[in-house]
């Protein structure tokens, strides 16, 4: 009789540390991504009618063809890899409540096209990289490339255009307007 109590508590706390992960687990999955619309906590598919592919929010995965049979993956095929999630438009599939939103495929084909666009989106997030403090990093980077000057070794040197990668030392000054000793 001791030995059938202690299984059935065994038992009861086994059955209760596993509903209180269950919880845990559900209550971490299903955030939309940064990339997506505002608006649309909710929602559990989006349309990418660029890539003809699917997003589901609650398992945060893409749902696309691949050799005629549809895939779930974390990521976008090797095609549309330099696909712009932040830039491109998501469909918002407000409607569909089921577990294939690919049996509707044909009709979101043709109702959004590849470059489709309706109504005017927010990101959820800023894209990242894409704004610092002090301005557009990226754009500085690109700006000094194009100038025809690149940075030397850390003693001061600069190459300059037109040099044909000759360096002059103007050492004690790294920016290249004499050395400060008159």
């Amino acid at each position: 009789m001791k030995t059938l109590k202690l299984f059935v508590l065994a038992m009861g706390l086994f059955l209760a540390g596993t509903t209180q992960a269950q919880v845990s687990v559900n209550v971490n999955i299903g955030s939309p991504p940064m990339w997506g619309p505002v608006g649309y906590s909710n929602v559990q598919y989006y349309y990418l009618p660029d890539v003809y592919s699917y997003y589901d929010v609650r398992s945060s995965m893409f749902i696309y063809q691949s050799g005629g049979v549809w895939i779930h993956r974390t990521y976008l095929p090797t095609r549309y890899r330099n696909y712009d999630l932040y830039g491109g438009y998501k469909v918002v599939l407000n409607d569909y409540h089921g577990n294939k939103p690919y049996s509707h495929y044909k009709e979101h084909k043709h109702k959004y096209a590849k470059g489709y666009r309706g109504p005017a989106q927010k990101n959820i997030g800023p894209k990242p990289g894409k704004i610092k403090p002090g301005g557009n990093s990226q754009f500085r980077k690109e700006s000094y490339k194009s100038s025809g000057y690149s940075k030397g070794k850390n003693d001061g040197s600069v190459k300059s255009k037109g040099n044909d990668n000759k360096k002059s030392s103007n050492k004690g000054n790294s920016k290249g307007g004499g050395n400060g000793k008159k």
